[in-house]
């Protein structure tokens, strides 16, 4: 049970909650606990944790309401701040809908996507536009989006940002890295907020076509010079995505930022960023990294490190699962290169991990392709990575943590919430629309449970 001065702070960040968003002219919504709950990024927060604050419960969840049909599909998380839900599409729309009932608030076309058919690869049709999870800088009242656009012949990324009571532009800046090949660049990852930037991650389409890197920019929320890192960035080398599943670059209490990388294109000689877990500083400059010592076969064969966000668990240590089957505990003050893990499971949920985990400093729930899986922590048992359980309900989305229970969409279509426990179903909710897109994850905010649909918001109470 929580002390006096969690309770004081709890009620605290509420309260602020609710001045900032009215001094705003947002409206801040009561949820069922009686108190306003913001979700402003993916999975909630800077170390993208996915864990709802304790105050939200949803005692038996029904529906609230479903949005209208949007113009295209989602890929990106629903955020909240006050009585507003924000979505986009990939057909370059950004949706403010109501969260009392889910109607339009206002709709803001921020370009004209890029047609699939002009693209290299990839498996994201018939258009690409907006892919990746927006920010919301609540004392901006500005969200923060990033759209594939066309114009002509030129395919370019513009950071967008949008006045969140009205969804007027106030920034609109190209953030394709020099020397990159638009087309050959997919901004998957979420976007974050580090003290007054906006950050990017760039990879490649599905099929690793062309010619990409993994790039990370940093843009200052006003716009101007970017500042970036570039995975595998030697001559004649390319690859190493920075896409994390859907997932964002973690920011940790320093400042610092950490992204998992993908399978770069080096096969011989030292690493150079691909497969690897890296932190940056807010100027973009590579701090330390580890690398798996199995690093040139799973460049080799496609088997992404950063499928999966590294989850930063607050006691010293990080957690990291990709493709490989294989986790890794790593101590956050020292990565220590290539081979430096503390601890490794192999064999692990027998699938792939695509998507940002949910977690605590002991469990991590991972978004297996095999059903989430839960995963003990802790360094100084004996093994200190355990598996707890798989859930049954084979629902591979991301997951969130809210109500003591977890929250993942299948990509049939269904809101599972599962047992903290033992991982069986306790509330199976249909999202009564088409199957989801690839790596739906679910968010909490103004009293309601939303989960993305294919092009579609539902939420519940």
């Amino acid at each position: 049970m929580p002390g006096p001065a969690a309770i004081s702070l709890g009620l605290l960040a509420s309260v602020a909650a609710v001045l900032i968003t009215g001094a705003l002219g947002v409206s801040p919504v009561v949820g069922a606990t009686g108190m306003s709950t913001n979700w402003t990024a993916y999975h909630g927060n800077r170390s993208e944790s996915g864990i709802a604050p304790a105050s939200v419960t949803f005692a038996t969840p029904t529906l609230a309401w479903t949005s209208p049909t949007l113009d295209g599909k989602l890929y990106g998380e629903p955020l909240v701040l006050g009585n507003l839900v924000i979505v986009a599409t990939e057909h370059d729309t950004v949706y403010a809908l109501h969260a009392a009932n889910g109607t339009v608030a206002w709709s803001t076309s921020v370009g004209t996507p890029v047609p699939s058919t002009s693209l290299p690869c990839g498996n994201i049709r018939p258009t690409v536009g907006i892919t990746s999870t927006p920010v919301i800088d609540g004392s901006r009242a500005e969200v923060f989006v990033v759209a594939d656009e066309v114009a002509g012949t030129t395919i370019s990324h513009h950071l967008i940002g949008l006045a969140l009571s009205t969804g007027a532009v106030l920034l609109d800046q190209v953030v394709d890295p020099s020397g990159s090949l638009p087309a050959a660049q997919l901004q998957r990852a979420a976007l974050a907020l580090d003290g007054g930037s906006v950050l990017i991650g760039f990879g490649g389409n599905s099929g690793d076509c062309s010619t990409y890197h993994g790039w990370v920019v940093s843009v200052s929320e006003i716009g101007g010079a970017a500042q970036t890192w570039e995975a595998d960035a030697s001559p004649g080398n390319d690859q190493g995505a920075v896409w994390m599943g859907g997932a964002g670059p973690a920011v940790d209490g320093s400042g610092n930022i950490w992204v998992a990388t993908g399978n770069g294109s080096n096969t011989t000689g030292s690493p150079d960023g691909g497969d690897s877990v890296v932190e940056l500083s807010k100027s973009m400059v590579a701090l330390q990294s580890f690398t798996p010592s199995t690093w040139q076969t799973e460049n080799a064969h496609d088997l992404d490190l950063g499928s999966a966000p590294p989850a930063l668990l607050g006691n010293g240590y990080v957690f990291q699962v990709g493709k490989s089957k294989t986790a890794y505990l790593l101590r956050a003050h020292h990565l220590g290169g290539v081979g430096g893990q503390v601890a490794e499971l192999g064999s692990f949920c027998g699938r792939e991990v695509d998507g940002g985990e949910a977690f605590t400093s002991r469990v991590v729930y991972v978004p297996c392709a095999a059903g989430v899986t839960a995963v003990s922590v802790n360094p100084a048992n004996s093994p200190p990575l355990r598996v707890l359980w798989t859930t049954s309900t084979l629902s591979t989305g991301p997951p969130i943590v809210a109500d003591n229970k977890v929250w993942t969409i299948s990509q049939a279509g269904t809101l599972y919430g599962l047992s903290e426990t033992n991982g069986q179903a306790l509330v199976q909710l249909a999202l009564g629309s088409a199957p989801a897109n690839h790596f739906p994850t679910p968010a909490v905010g103004a009293g309601l449970l939303l989960a993305p649909g294919w092009n579609k918001v539902v939420a519940f109470r």
